[in-house]
């Protein structure tokens, strides 16, 4: 196929999804480097770390339902990654693990979830009317 040649819609909607998936596996190694490496290594705001928490892995999984729109189902296991990562920070010498701060990521998985779930609805139902007003004309 040519990249020069303009492609139809689901063809660059594909190619948009599996470019997701391999950026979403990078920034999920990257998660893990940063979450059981040394802890100067995670980058921090004046926020504090409990926002930290929670609009990193908000941020995150967003991008992650980009390539996996199962917003419920992806969320579950990024919830259980968020208690997984934190349970192994005390395996590390410079961390303690936080159920605090598991609370604050999963609370960030839930709620991009939630918002991922809106916005498909949307999208869904928006697509739905848009056929149906096209057949009664």
């Amino acid at each position: 196929m040519n990249p020069l040649l303009p492609c139809d819609d689901d063809d660059m909607k594909s190619r948009f999804r599996a470019g997701a998936k391999v950026l979403s596996v990078a920034i999920m190694v990257l998660l893990v480097i940063g979450a059981l490496g040394p802890a100067n290594w995670t980058p921090r705001t004046a926020l504090g770390w409990q926002i930290d928490h929670f609009l990193g892995y908000f941020a995150i999984a967003l991008f992650v339902y980009f390539a996996w729109p199962r917003p419920l189902a992806v969320g579950g296991v990024l919830m259980a990654a968020t208690f997984l990562l934190e349970g192994l920070q005390a395996f590390t010498p410079d961390r303690t693990a936080n159920l605090m701060a598991a609370l604050c990521g999963a609370g960030g998985v839930l709620a991009a979830a939630l918002v991922a779930e809106i916005l498909i609805r949307a999208r869904r139902w928006h697509v739905e009317s848009g056929r149906s007003a096209r057949s009664k004309v």
